[in-house]
């Protein structure tokens, strides 16, 4: 499934600058998207375009995830870029992500637009997914009717500085906890409120960034909270934010083995013994055991983790 794609670090690349995009095809990030929005300025976006086909059909991306992120729905910019990425470079494309997305009809609209080009371009219909941003208000409160609009959905992206903006929150380092909040974590119900309408429809949550780029400890910090709930990555804004968000997003190399392990005794102990509930050394394991060493050996194995240890079936 497109959704078990590894996004455990998102590349921002400005479209209008061929050096960084260069640049960022040697960099490990799991994803990587070519931004035509806030990175571009309105007379550089035509230009920027040609860039993003080029870089898209003769780029070396190896085997990341593929994305533009195009401009909002509300500007003149929107529809263009959608056509002239998808028309040119639509083979080498994997999702087109949709900013500031404040109601299910902006998602909607791009899906039935995206269905249209591919039909007159060849290209197989629905294979193409959107990543949709929310950064408003009005998008937090509508995130459920958001998350559920289309089937090409893989992931919903918070992003952090407009929204924060939106409520008025007291601070100007985006992704920074606001002065005077000095308990918790001022960003959890909007995670949480993401996170739950991501998971309700199959899709992967995905935290913004940090624009402090050069603090690397305070980029960590942020998304070992965001981590903890069960997001499964971040953007990033640097290279030097790419090895901590990958090591963050990552299961532990334990944690893998163990979950490998639990699925393999509660097959066993399933299929082989007829047992609804097995023990794996000391530990009893049952059907809602296996569901969580889903989740954390499905990152593992995004993230291309191998395995240590093999289980060996008691006697």
């Amino acid at each position: 499934m497109a959704t078990t794609r590894s996004r455990r670090t998102t590349l921002a690349v400005p479209a209008s600058n061929p050096r960084f995009i260069d640049k960022a095809q040697g960099l490990p990030a799991d994803e990587f998207f070519l931004d035509l929005e806030d990175a571009v300025a309105p007379q550089a976006k035509e230009a920027a375009r040609a860039n993003v086909v080029a870089a898209l059909n003769d780029g070396d991306w190896g085997d990341r995830v593929r994305v533009v992120r195009v401009n909002d729905v509300t500007t003149r910019f929107a529809y263009r870029d959608v056509i002239d990425v998808v028309e040119g470079a639509g083979a080498h494309l994997d999702c087109l992500m949709l900013p500031k997305v404040s109601s299910p009809d902006h998602v909607v609209w791009l899906d039935l637009l995206l269905s249209q080009i591919e039909q007159a371009a060849g290209l197989p219909v629905g294979r193409i997914g959107i990543e949709a941003q929310i950064e408003d208000a009005r998008g937090l409160t509508r995130v459920d009717e958001i998350a559920a609009s289309s089937p090409r959905l893989e992931a919903l992206v918070f992003g952090p500085g407009d929204l924060m903006a939106s409520i008025n929150m007291r601070t100007l380092v985006v992704g920074e906890q606001p002065p005077g909040y000095t308990e918790g974590d001022a960003y959890h119900y909007i995670l949480m409120r993401i996170l739950l309408a991501a998971r309700a429809n199959d899709l992967q949550a995905i935290d913004g960034p940090y624009f402090n780029v050069r603090d690397v400890d305070a980029f960590t910090r942020a998304a070992e909270r965001s981590a903890a709930l069960g997001f499964d990555g971040k953007w990033v804004l640097h290279p030097a934010q790419i090895e901590a968000g990958n090591d963050v997003y990552s299961p532990a190399q334990d944690a893998y083995d163990h979950a490998e392990l639990i699925l393999d005794a509660y097959d066993h102990a399933t299929r082989v013994e007829g047992r609804g509930a097995a023990m794996l050394g000391d530990e009893m394991i049952d059907e809602a055991s296996r569901k969580m060493a889903l989740v954390v050996a499905a990152k593992g194995r995004a993230a291309g983790m191998r395995r240590t240890k093999t289980f060996e079936p008691s006697a």
